[in-house]
């Protein structure tokens, strides 16, 4: 396989491999049985039990509830959606945003020039948000397919100063005005809320590391400005307006010209290593070289706050809310006021971590600190459905308040946070205090530690050794405070193939061979109280996968545990991003990386045409309201 055909995870693997554990024999030894799983699983999980006993005869009521009926698992290069229902493109990667831009270019992908006027590539997490009169969707450029991007070149990477500038710019952060039309939803081009936001754009660094020693560089000696974010995930948003866009991936743009450079452990940490994932951006910006600008790494991996309503306004890293591969920004306002905001740091073996403000929200009222001022803590998880969240503090880390907000993995792992299957998006129920994490997968658990060499057991919430599905917990604060420090919790889902298992492989009972899917990675609730999945993982539909078909979109009932198989993509992408218009009548999905690792893929547009990400609109044929 070649460099630029790994995933991010498998870049990881190979430049920064963890040390092996050979104490974990007795972790393996212990994998539990389909039985044995079974008995784990009611320890702490009645409500879940409870619900999904009733599984049968309940067709009726499911279809009263989810609205659709249930769409089998392909592998078709199209969007599959139920009987009355259909989608229609909005925007994809490449379309122009203002008048005077040109179109894309199919035989070169763009040049940087264009690009930078033009939606970017791989969209991930995205809002769908009311300015005005305005609805604007507000969406992360997550990375770009290289081969695809560069297909021109016979390297299928960035050759060139200008390859590799357009590739820099499809990443980031596109907002963008867009209106329904007889003929559909599609952009409103020359908006003057239309911006691109890319790794060139100027933000303040905000938060207990802003002006630390180890943010800063040459090009900033004050430690309170940077240029740019990028591999940005998922997102979140705030009840004050603002969007919240989520570094994920930052490590795979830093390389070192000094191949024989020792990288320094806090580095490592984060898999900052010699060689970057092929996009060369240190080609035309020395701050991507570590060997020339060793703090640079340190002013990425953040939320970053963008206000959509001012396109002349600053984006702001939150500091306070940690430094990890961040997934997505999921915010409650507390029965006391207080701001929490949840996040998953998506690798495996890391925390899933909890962010409380000190100030209260109140509507109409200064919201300067709510993201500044507040206190980071990880999540420990007990196998007998009780958990705690353990507060990052300087007496328990024996770090400064900025080490912490820099170094937030190393405080993790001083408290003893309990290693993750890659805790993805999280998401809080609308109607009450409970919050779901999709943990999407793991093949180290129970074989290798985590960077930091914490130990990665089998049990409590990743109860599978060397787990390929992935599941869905749930955690109930106490008191219905989600300030407390205690927790209940439970499984919702493993996810599975009963279909090829009748071991734990084969996932909780409410999987089955008509709704069995892989690696859960987006989760979103609707208004109604719906439970969305989105998928991202194997699509070779074979061996452990036979059946899964491409990655789909299924609706759960948080109440009942059942599941449902709503949308199926195109060939080899990920379904990810959910929002929906104002009046609840348009689900707007996002489709990235089509025909990625050689895949042939034509989606959207058919024919002999590149695949392109994007974003569609489904609606009902009859008009009704979706979510």
């Amino acid at each position: 396989m070649k460099d630029h055909d790994l995933s991010f995870d498998e870049f990881d693997e190979i430049n920064n491999p963890r040390p092996e554990e050979c104490d974990f024999d007795r972790v393996v030894e212990s994998a539990i049985s389909r039985r044995g799983f079974l008995s784990v699983l009611a320890v702490g999980t009645a409500t879940f039990l409870t619900g999904t006993s009733a599984l049968t005869g309940r067709a009726d009521a499911a279809a009263d509830r989810f609205g659709f009926a249930q769409v089998a698992a392909n592998g078709n290069d199209d969007i599959t959606l139920p009987q009355g229902f259909t989608s229609s493109p909005v925007v994809n990667w490449g379309d122009p945003l203002w008048s005077d831009a040109p179109e894309f270019d199919w035989s070169v992908r763009g040049t940087a020039e264009q690009q930078k006027m033009a939606f970017g590539d791989n969209n991930d997490g995205m809002s769908i948000m009311t300015v005005g009169d305005k609805t604007v969707l507000v969406i992360n450029q997550e990375y770009t397919n290289r081969d695809i991007a560069n297909a021109h070149r016979e390297s299928k990477l960035p050759e060139t100063d200008d390859d590799v500038l357009k590739g820099m710019l499809a990443h980031g952060v596109t907002i963008v005005e867009i209106a329904e039309t007889d003929s559909g939803w599609g952009v409103v081009k020359d908006s003057p809320l239309n911006r691109r936001i890319t790794p060139q754009t100027e933000m303040d660094i905000t938060g207990p590391a802003a002006g630390h020693d180890l943010l800063k560089t040459a090009a900033d000696a004050t430690g309170t400005k940077t240029l740019g974010t990028w591999n940005n995930c998922a997102n979140g948003e705030t009840p004050w307006g603002t969007y919240l866009a989520c570094e994920e991936n930052f490590n795979g743009y830093f390389r070192s010209a000094d191949k024989d450079m020792e990288v320094p452990a806090a580095l490592k940490r984060y898999g900052v290593g010699v060689d970057d994932w092929g996009y060369a951006w240190a080609q035309i910006d020395d701050r991507f070289d570590i060997s020339k600008t060793p703090n640079e790494p340190n002013r990425a991996g953040y939320v970053v706050e963008i206000d959509p309503s001012d396109p002349t306004s600053t984006p702001k890293k939150r500091t306070a809310l940690g430094r990890f591969k961040h997934e997505n920004a999921d915010v409650v306002i507390n029965k006391d006021g207080k701001v929490v905001v949840y996040m998953g740091d998506d690798e495996r073996g890391e925390f899933l971590y909890r962010y409380v403000s000190n100030g209260v929200y109140s509507a109409g009222g200064s919201t300067d600190d709510l993201l500044v001022d507040g206190t980071l803590y990880a999540a420990v998880f007990s196998d007998d459905g009780r958990g705690k969240w353990a507060e990052l503090s300087e007496a328990a880390t024996g770090m400064s308040a900025a080490e912490i907000a820099v170094h937030s993995r190393i405080a993790g792992s001083k408290v003893g946070a309990t290693t993750m299957d890659r805790p993805e998006w999280v998401t809080s129920n609308p109607n009450k205090a409970e919050v779901y994490v999709a943990l999407t997968n793991n093949k180290n658990r129970g074989i290798k530690p985590n960077k930091g060499g914490d130990e990665t057991p089998v049990g409590g919430p990743n109860p599978r050794a060397e787990n390929k599905y992935g599941q869905i917990v749930r955690w109930m604060p106490d008191n219905e405070d989600h300030t407390a420090e205690g927790f209940d919790w439970n499984i919702f889902v493993l996810a599975g193939n009963p279909a090829v298992h009748s071991d734990d492989k084969a996932g909780t009972p409410n999987v089955n061979a008509g709704n069995m899917f892989n690696s859960p990675d987006g989760i979103a609730f609707d208004s109604k109280g719906i439970l969305w999945i989105q998928t991202d993982g194997n699509y070779k539909n074979e061996g452990d996968f036979e059946g899964h078909g491409n990655n789909q979109m299924l609706a759960a009932d948080p109440e009942t545990g059942e599941i449902r198989r709503f949308l199926v993509g195109p060939v080899s992408c990920e379904i990810t991003g959910l929002s929906f218009s104002p009046d609840r009548k348009t689900m707007f999905v996002g489709v990235q990386h089509p025909g990625e690792k050689g895949f042939a893929s034509h989606w959207p547009f058919g024919g002999d045409t590149v695949p392109r990400s994007g974003v569609v609109a489904i609606k009902r044929d009859d008009g009704g309201v979706i979510g």
